[in-house]
């Protein structure tokens, strides 16, 4: 496969409380969506750059574990991942700690124990997964529900 490369903007006016901004990406899926300090500091409506990691992530994990279970010869029926981003406050500003992977699966021919490694191993090889390593704490918990 060739190299890949995906894009996306932000664009931001005024200071950062009272401020605003809209994200784009290049495939069109975001355009121009509304984020701002209350989006990601409290609860208004729009995005933020957190959600929209814990969505990339589960994404990306979901995927890997897919194409790891399937070489496996136990190809999913069923795959849901949810992400948690969790941002803290670290001195002056905030920091990204930890990223929760719960995946809950059904899948042929396959127990816990071996989900279990499986989810594992995709943690561990997902794209997502490689760039946090040694910078956010990936925790995950596998559900097998056949």
């Amino acid at each position: 496969m060739a190299t890949i490369e995906r894009k996306a903007n932000a664009r931001w006016t005024g200071d950062l409380r009272n401020g605003k901004g809209t994200l784009s990406s290049g495939s069109g899926v975001l355009q121009e969506t509304p984020y701002s300090f209350h989006t990601r500091f409290e609860d208004a409506p729009g995005t933020n750059p957190e959600e929209l990691l814990a969505a990339a992530h589960s994404g990306c994990f979901t995927m890997q574990l897919s194409a790891l279970l399937a070489a496996d010869g136990h190809p999913a029926r069923l795959l849901a991942t949810d992400a948690t981003c969790v941002m803290q406050p670290d001195g002056a500003g905030f920091k990204i700690t930890k990223m929760k992977l719960m995946v809950r699966g059904s899948v042929d021919g396959l127990d816990q124990a071996g989900f279990e490694a499986q989810v594992a191993k995709a943690a561990e090889t997902c794209p997502l997964s490689q760039i946090m390593k040694g910078n956010v704490e990936i925790e995950h918990e596998a559900v097998l529900e056949n």
